[in-house]
């Protein structure tokens, strides 16, 4: 009887405990305030002035190595799961071939696309062996007789016989 008397109180000490506790937050890549971004004036700046001002891009973009991709995240830890991300800045530096800052853009999750991941599987070279069958296939094709050298060419003493 006593047990369910303060049982809605131990839930709510409990529940209440848990918007306490909060895991850290974890900043990851190159973080562009908006204060630097104002600094840089297109036409104007150069490489070297973004590159002092807020450091190397996180990537080049695949095919232009004069446009810079600064990426960063801010993460949490999820109880039981992956980090879970609870913000993304990415900003585009484009160049031109001189190194002159041509155009700085500033995206959001709305210019994002979803990717399709490709079906089926990845063919691996091998046999197509279960996993009980490539762990116990070698159990008994040796014997301690014969694991150094060739028995037919080593006689009872040991010494080569032919």
């Amino acid at each position: 009887m006593r047990v369910r008397r303060y049982l809605p109180s131990a839930l709510i000490l409990l529940l209440g405990a848990c918007s306490i506790v909060q895991t850290p937050r974890t900043l990851h890549g190159n973080k562009v305030d908006s204060d630097m971004l104002k600094e840089l004036v297109p036409g104007t700046s150069t490489k070297k002035d973004v590159t002092s001002l807020i450091g190397s891009p996180t990537l080049h973009a695949t095919f232009d190595d004069n446009e810079w991709i600064y990426i960063s995240q801010t993460t949490h830890t999820r109880i039981g799961q992956l980090p879970g991300v609870l913000k993304q800045n990415v900003v585009v530096m484009d160049f031109d071939p001189a190194g002159t800052l041509r155009s700085v853009k500033e995206l959001s999750e709305k210019d994002s696309r979803d990717v399709a991941v490709a079906g089926g599987a990845t063919p691996s070279p091998g046999s197509d062996a279960s996993i009980l069958q490539q762990l116990l296939g070698n159990v008994g094709r040796y014997s301690v007789g014969n694991l150094g050298a060739d028995s037919s060419n080593v006689g009872s003493s040991g010494a080569n016989t032919r």
